[in-house]
C-alpha cells in the first residue's frame, strides 16, 4: 500500500521501499494528488497548479509523461522504463486511476498524513468543544505529532497548492491553541511553560499564544514575567502594526498586576481571557 506523508519533507512509500520522485514536477504532481485521494483532480486543475496562468502548448502531454512518471516510481521502477509486470501496470492504474476529465489517486485517507491528521483535529476539536481535556489533549498531540517539519516544504507550491498550504499551517496554529487551552484547564501549567514561551518567541504577534503565556507564567508563581510577557507583546504590535493589545488582552494584563482571584481558579485556561473581556 502507498503512503504518501507531506507534513514535512515529501516522503512516499511503497510497503518497505522508498518511491518519492525526485524531480520537481511529479513531486508536485504527487502532493496534489495525495491531498485530494479518492477524488478527480481535473486536467485543467492539475496545469493550474504545475504552470499558473503561463502553461506551455505541450502541457497536456507533459502532465500525461509526468503521471507514467508517478506511476513507475510508486510501483518501484526507474523513471525511464516502462512498468515490465502486467500485473504491476494493472496495480498501478488502479492507485492512480485515469478519470474522465483527470486523475485519481486512490489510496485510503488513513496512508495520508494529512488526511490522518484533519480527522484527529476534528475528533479533538469535538472532544475539546465537549469539555473533554483529556482526550482532547491526547488527540490534538497525536495530529501535532505528524508534522516533521514545514507542510511541503520540499515541493513547489503554485497557486492550488497554496491554499491547501495555507489551510494546513492555519489548523495546526488553531490545534496548537486548542491543545494548550485543554491542558491548561488539565492544570498542567508548568509542563506547558516552555512550548508557549518558544510560541510567543516564534509568533510575536499571536494575541492568543501570549494571552495563554501570561495566564501560566501568573499560574506557575511567575507574576513578574507575565508583566514582562505584556510589555513584549506591546512593543512588537506597536512596532509591527501599530496598534494595542485587544480589550481581552488589556483585561489580563489588569488582572495579572491586580491579582485578580479568578486567576486562581484551579483550571484557569484560555477561556479565562472570554470571561475577564466580559
Amino acid at each position: 500500500m502507498l503512503d504518501v506523508k507531506i507534513l514535512g519533507p515529501l516522503d512516499a512509500r511503497n510497503g518497505d521501499h522508498e518511491v518519492t520522485p525526485s524531480a520537481a514536477k511529479p513531486r508536485q504532481l504527487l502532493t496534489l494528488l495525495a491531498l485530494e485521494s479518492g477524488r478527480v483532480v481535473s486536467a485543467a486543475t492539475i496545469v493550474d497548479e504545475l504552470w499558473g496562468g503561463r502553461p506551455p502548448r505541450s502541457a497536456l502531454t507533459t502532465m500525461q509523461t509526468y503521471i507514467l512518471q508517478l506511476r513507475r516510481c510508486i510501483v518501484g521502477g526507474t523513471l525511464g522504463g516502462p512498468i515490465e509486470d502486467a500485473s504491476a501496470r494493472r496495480a498501478v492504474k488502479e492507485v492512480l486511476a485515469t478519470r474522465t476529465g483527470g486523475y485519481s489517486l486512490n489510496i485510503d485517507a488513513s496512508h495520508i498524513d494529512s488526511r490522518v491528521f484533519d480527522s484527529l483535529v476534528r475528533r479533538g476539536g469535538h472532544a475539546f468543544q465537549e469539555g473533554e481535556w483529556a482526550a482532547a489533549s491526547q488527540l490534538l498531540r497525536s495530529a501535532l505529532e505528524l508534522w516533521r517539519g514545514p507542510a511541503m516544504v520540499d515541493v513547489e507550491v503554485g497557486d492550488v497548492l497554496s491554499v491547501d498550504l495555507a489551510r494546513l499551517n492555519e489548523s495546526r496554529l488553531v490545534t496548537l491553541e486548542q491543545v494548550i487551552e485543554a491542558e491548561m484547564q488539565l492544570g498542567k501549567y508548568r509542563s506547558l511553560l516552555s512550548e508557549l514561551a518558544e510560541l510567543a518567541s516564534r509568533y510575536p504577534l499571536h494575541e492568543n499564544f501570549a494571552g495563554q503565556y501570561i495566564v501560566v507564567l501568573y499560574r506557575a508563581g511567575r507574576r513578574s514575567q507575565a508583566l514582562a510577557a505584556y510589555s513584549r507583546l506591546c512593543t512588537n504590535l506597536g512596532a509591527e502594526l501599530g496598534v494595542a493589545p485587544s480589550a481581552r488582552l488589556q483585561q489580563l494584563h489588569s488582572a495579572v498586576l491586580t491579582s485578580e482571584p479568578a486567576l486562581d481558579e484551579p483550571n484557569a485556561g484560555g477561556r479565562l481571557l472570554d470571561q475577564l473581556a466580559g
